[in-house]
C-alpha cells in the first residue's frame, strides 16, 4: 500500500510540475520572433491580415512577428509547411477557408488534416461576397435573377476566381438551394473575372463585395445581393441573398489563426487575447473591413467548431457540384 502511495504521489507531482512548466513557458512568451506563414502570396487580403495582425503582436509581445508567404496549390504547400512545425507558439499560420475547410473536399489526398494537425487560434476577418451581374442583364433582384435563369436553363454564366474557391461554391451553392441552371466560368482571380463580367462576357458573379463596390457606384455593375448572413456595411443597400428570396443562405470567406496541433494551450490563450483585444482598433478594423464583433466570443473552441461546421457545409456543395482540383 505504501509503494501504491508513493507511486500515485510520484505520478500527481509529475503532473503538477508538468503544469507549472507549461505555465512558466507560457509566462515567458514569446522570447524570440514567431514566423507567421501565409497561405497565399504577398498583398492579397490574408497577407494584409498577417501583417495588420503580426504587427499587433509585435507591438504586444516585444518580440518581431516575420511575415513567410508560402502560397502555391490553393493554399496546400503553406498548410502543409506549418502542420510540420515545432509546437511551440513560434510558428503561427494566417489562412482561410479554401485550405481549411475547403481543401479537405475538392482534393483527392491532402498531405496535412485541417483538424487533427492544428490547434484553432482566432478567427481574423471576413470576406462578405456581392452578387453582380452585368447591366444588360433583365433581372433587377435576386427573385428576378432566378426566375430569369429559371426560363433559360444553362444560358446564365457565372464567373468565379477559379474552381473551388469561395466565389466559385457561393454560386454553387445558390445553385443546389434553387435548383437553377448556371454554367460556372473559371478565372485566374477576381481582376480577370470582373473584367470579363463588366465587359459582359458573363451574367453575373459572386465578387468580393470591396472590389465590387465601385463598380457598382459607377453603374459597371448591377449589385443585387450580399452572400453574408447581415447586411455589410460597406454596401447597406442590398440585402443579403436570404433577405432577398433564398431563406437560409450564406456564403462568406473567412481568415483565421491557427496553430501546429500541440501548441500548448497556454499560449494559444495568450496569443488570442492580443488578436481579440486589436479586432476592434480603429487602425485595424479600416485595414480588415470589420471589427470582428461577427465572430463571437471569438475562443479556439469557437473557432474549431466553426471550422468542423464549415468543412461539413461546403463537403455536400463540392459533392453536389462535383468540382475537383486534381
Amino acid at each position: 500500500m505504501r509503494y501504491r502511495g508513493f507511486v500515485s504521489f510520484l505520478g500527481a507531482l509529475g503532473a503538477t510540475l508538468a503544469c507549472m512548466s507549461v505555465l512558466a513557458q507560457s509566462d515567458l512568451y514569446p522570447s524570440r520572433p514567431i514566423r507567421i506563414i501565409v497561405a497565399y502570396p504577398p498583398g492579397g487580403g490574408v497577407d494584409i491580415a498577417a501583417r495588420v495582425i503580426g504587427q499587433k503582436l509585435t507591438e504586444a509581445f516585444g518580440q518581431q512577428a516575420i511575415i513567410d508567404n508560402r502560397g502555391g496549390a490553393g493554399g496546400n504547400i503553406a498548410m502543409d509547411l506549418a502542420a510540420r512545425a515545432q509546437p511551440d507558439g513560434y510558428t503561427l499560420i494566417m489562412t482561410a477557408a479554401g485550405p481549411t475547410a475547403i481543401n479537405v473536399s475538392l482534393y483527392g489526398k491532402l498531405s496535412f488534416d485541417p483538424i487533427r494537425d492544428f490547434a484553432p487560434v482566432a478567427r481574423v476577418a471576413s470576406t462578405i461576397y456581392a452578387l453582380v451581374v452585368h447591366p444588360s442583364v433583365e433581372a433587377r433582384s435576386v427573385k428576378e435573377l432566378l426566375a430569369l435563369a429559371k426560363a433559360r436553363p444553362g444560358k446564365l454564366t457565372f464567373a468565379s476566381t477559379g474552381i473551388g474557391g469561395p466565389p466559385h461554391l457561393a454560386g454553387e451553392l445558390l445553385k443546389t438551394m434553387t435548383d437553377v441552371n448556371l454554367v460556372h466560368v473559371p478565372y485566374k482571380g477576381t481582376g480577370p473575372a470582373l473584367s470579363e463580367l463588366i465587359g459582359g462576357q458573363v451574367t453575373m458573379m459572386f465578387s468580393d463585395a470591396i472590389a465590387a463596390s465601385p463598380h457598382i457606384n459607377a453603374g459597371k455593375l448591377r449589385g443585387l445581393a450580399v452572400s453574408s448572413p447581415k447586411r455589410f456595411a460597406l454596401t447597406p443597400n442590398l440585402p443579403t441573398v436570404a433577405e432577398a428570396g433564398v431563406p437560409g443562405y450564406a456564403a462568406v470567406g473567412w481568415t483565421v489563426l491557427l496553430a501546429p496541433a500541440g501548441t500548448p494551450r497556454a499560449i494559444i490563450r495568450k496569443i488570442n487575447t492580443e488578436v481579440v483585444r486589436v479586432l476592434p482598433l480603429p487602425e485595424v478594423k479600416e485595414k480588415l473591413a470589420g471589427d470582428g464583433s461577427e465572430f463571437g466570443k471569438n475562443t479556439p473552441e469557437e473557432l474549431g467548431v466553426f471550422i468542423r461546421e464549415e468543412i461539413a457545409k461546403w463537403g455536400k456543395v463540392i459533392k453536389a457540384s462535383g468540382a475537383r482540383a486534381d
